[in-house]
């Protein structure tokens, strides 16, 4: 049995290893964005997207999408898009008449493997509390019958620059999101040339058809990614540490850690929900098992801890404005403060 668990371990993890290298052919730059998304799509949670516009981030979730199969649906925020537009639309018939189809979130039934909702803070605080409702229940009830969204992992796009006609998401909506995954621009100046002058990059399309079809089964991830979670062990000198970092998102002036011009007792309002403790260990299992290892080191947990951590953190109202900035301070002190056990 214990072999049999163990190839199914390798091969499954050699497939995983396969999307992301198909994946880093046509998305160049974005090598470590690549590698959080595919943590998440092994740990089965939902993501937000950090980045401006134009990075590529539908090329690469369509570019995902077609290595693990299943259906690929988009929606875009706007200021009067109601939550029926995710369910269903009218149109005109042949005859005329008026008709109703399914929306984008029902269209693909039980094959829905990839949502994006691009902008998802143009649209409003309502259409917010469908789109949390069916991420936590993946299921709706809609023209008398209920529609199963079992392999459904939603990834959501704020946009950061406008802040005409957007709603902020508050912080218990953003807790649902397992990461927030930054897509930045690459530094490196030869991508950048890349990026600019070789026409490849110039046709999206033509670049997701490069990708290999169904490297994995978008239906199998379910029970595949209890296997990993039940696989991976921890030892109570992991546990413990990894309590230590969730008190420190807590209360970081107990293990002494300063910030420059921030007064760190008065910086936090509310640190990491269990919540939110609780996905970091789903995800730091997964970069485990990728890693070829049955156990948690702490560097499984720091690979993910700031995207996992930081978007959970609420700040008192005078520093919230610099968020994005301090999450990232922060969450970098409190891996380089509390101490790391010698032996995990």
């Amino acid at each position: 049995m214990s072999h049999a668990l163990d190839h199914q371990l390798a091969d499954w993890r050699s497939h995983a290893l396969k999307l992301e290298n198909e994946v880093q052919k046509v998305i160049v730059g974005q090598d470590k964005a690549i590698r959080l998304m595919n943590i998440a799509i092994f740990a089965r949670g939902h993501v937000l997207l950090e980045g401006g516009v134009g990075v590529g981030k539908t090329t690469l979730l369509q570019s995902i999408t077609r290595g693990i199969g299943g259906a690929y649906e988009r929606i875009e925020g706007t200021v009067d898009l109601m939550p029926n537009d995710l369910v269903y639309h009218t149109f005109l018939g042949p005859d005329g008449r008026p008709q109703i189809d399914e929306g984008p979130l029902l269209r693909a039934g039980e094959n829905l493997s990839v949502f994006f909702f691009n902008e998802i803070n143009r649209a409003r605080p309502q259409v917010h509390a469908l789109m949390l409702r069916v991420m936590a229940e993946r299921h709706l009830h809609a023209f008398k019958k209920e529609y199963r969204l079992p392999h459904m992992v939603v990834f959501a796009d704020r946009n950061q620059v406008e802040k005409n006609e957007t709603f902020e998401i508050p912080s218990a909506a953003r807790d649902r999101f397992m990461m927030e995954i930054p897509i930045d621009i690459p530094g490196d100046r030869e991508l950048r040339k890349s990026l600019m002058f070789d026409v490849r990059y110039q046709h999206a399309e033509n670049l997701t058809k490069q990708v290999e079809a169904n490297i994995l089964q978008f239906d199998q991830l379910n029970s595949f990614s209890d296997m990993v979670q039940s696989h991976i062990k921890s030892s109570s000198t992991i546990e413990d540490y990894a309590l230590d970092l969730w008190e420190a998102t807590q209360d970081p002036e107990k293990f002494g850690i300063k910030l420059d011009s921030v007064d760190v007792k008065r910086l936090i309002h509310t640190g990491a929900s269990p919540r939110g403790m609780g996905m970091l260990l789903k995800a730091a299992r997964v970069h485990a098992w990728l890693m070829n290892r049955d156990s948690l080191y702490p560097e499984d947990i720091h690979a993910v801890f700031h995207e996992i951590i930081a978007h959970r953190l609420v700040f008192n109202p005078m520093y919230e404005m610099r968020r994005t900035a301090l999450a990232r301070e922060l969450t970098s002190h409190i891996l380089s403060t509390v101490a790391v056990p010698a032996k995990a």
